[in-house]
């Protein structure tokens, strides 16, 4: 329990350092369980430059994506919304860090429960259920004064 406490806090203070961190982390040990116990290399066949190459997606793309996504989402709305460029760079200072916490607190339960608990073909009804909710959020963070 103290990691995890631990793993929260960090999260909290540097979400955005912990997520692609994180997600790379994963990526890279997918990698290696693969290598590993799927394919069965041993430690003188593992393909390390296929591990960081796994490690790099992870941390550019994959733990990069929500980061980039709302960094682009809440300034774009706020531009269309005719903010000036000195109001929505404070706007998303402001909310850019609630926003990703969320994002981080909700998506990950929701696709861990998804995963384990629900069938199949009852997936992505699921996702979208919980992306209305998700988008009501975002747009009330989005146009919020």
């Amino acid at each position: 329990m103290a990691l995890w406490r631990a793993y929260q806090r960090a999260l909290t203070a540097h979400p955005w350092k912990v997520q692609v961190l994180t997600a790379g982390s994963l990526m890279g040990l997918g990698d290696i369980i693969s290598q590993q116990l799927v394919e069965r290399r041993g430690l003188r066949g593992h393909q390390t430059g296929r591990t960081l190459t796994m490690v790099c997606l992870g941390c550019g793309f994959v733990g990069g994506f929500a980061p980039c996504f709302l960094g682009c989402f809440l300034p774009l709305v706020g531009t269309l919304n005719g903010l000036s460029a000195q109001d929505n760079w404070a706007k998303l200072r402001r909310d850019y860090p609630d926003a990703l916490i969320t994002n981080y607190y909700l998506w990950p339960a929701v696709q861990l429960a998804n995963f384990y608990l629900v069938p199949l073909h009852y997936r992505l009804a699921v996702v979208q259920c919980v992306a209305v909710i998700w988008n009501s959020y975002l747009s009330w963070k989005a146009h919020r004064l």
